[in-house]
């Protein structure tokens, strides 16, 4: 399989679990978000143990990569939390899905090899006007300025550089990704056990648990963390905004509603601008020697 081809199905396959987020994370909207995501992100790291093919060995990485990882999977989720918590749901989700945009726009600043080119701007801004139009339903918003998008920005702008930066550090094992889920699950953790209520887990809370650690916060750092090491991060960034059109769907699926114009129009936008930023110049990933011996 083409390294292009084969990083696109990998970007997918983690684009998939993250739309499972939603639905699953409407279930445990009654639990503490540090908690959640502290036991999610620990649960998340197991997924190395088989990834590596259990040689712990893969999963040790430098100092400063562990530092990357922490950054990424630890201040996105914390930064998101706070936006959450201080600013009205839609809007600072909404300002949180500039991070495919940012990847498309910043990628050249990370890879010389990488050209921000007029059709990739246009598809861009088609993806996040689809993206737009699937969270808000059509539906204009209050545009009154709060301090909690201030976050929501933050953590875009981190998930695009922790996403881009990945291709700058020195290259190391997908099963590295465990180590940076644990670290961040841990420091979770810790800010529950600082700022929120304890609460005690029902059976089902657990079960939901254990699917949100081993998909949309395990398994899809992993395959998100290969693609980007096989392909192309601006034509994945444009793939990303498939995430909040598939969440919706699948919202609706749970709530067993109707789909609506709104949303099949958001997804010829994001689709269509998936097709018009597709990679059509030679792969520098798979060109690199750095990257070919990763899982």
């Amino acid at each position: 399989m083409k390294t292009s081809v084969r990083a696109t199905w990998l970007a997918l396959g983690a684009i998939a679990l993250w739309a499972t987020l939603a639905p699953v994370g409407v279930r445990l909207s009654h639990l503490p978000p540090f908690l959640t995501a502290g036991c999610a992100l620990l649960i998340g790291s197991l997924v190395a143990l088989p990834w590596s093919g259990f040689k712990w060995r893969l999963a040790i990485v430098p100092a400063s990569s562990l530092l990357l990882g922490v950054y990424g999977l630890f201040g996105y989720h914390f930064l998101l939390f706070v936006a959450f918590r201080t600013a009205p749901a839609i809007q600072a989700n909404l300002v949180n899905y500039l991070w495919p945009l940012l990847i498309v726009v910043l990628a050249p600043l990370f890879n010389k090899h990488t050209q921000l080119k007029l059709r990739q701007v246009i598809a861009a801004l088609a993806g996040f006007a689809g993206a737009a139009l699937v969270m808000t339903g059509g539906k204009a918003i209050s545009a009154d300025f709060d301090v909690g998008y201030l976050a929501a920005l933050a953590s875009a702008f981190i998930w695009a550089t922790y996403s881009l930066m990945t291709q700058r550090v020195k290259a190391f094992h997908t099963a590295a990704i465990g180590t940076f889920g644990l670290v961040s699950g841990l420091l979770s953790l810790v800010c529950h056990a600082a700022l929120e209520t304890p609460v005690t887990l029902s059976t089902q809370d657990a079960g939901l648990l254990v699917w949100m650690g081993l998909g949309p916060l395990g398994l899809a750092f992993y395959l998100w963390d290969a693609a980007l090491k096989n392909g192309n991060a601006q034509h994945i960034g444009l793939l990303s905004f498939i995430t909040p059109l598939g969440s919706t769907v699948l919202l609706l699926i749970d709530r067993q509603e109707a789909l609506t114009p709104v949303v099949a129009l958001a997804g010829l936008l994001i689709v269509g601008g998936a097709w018009l930023g597709r990679n059509t110049g030679p792969q520098e990933a798979a060109n690199d020697p750095k990257f070919e011996s990763l899982g």
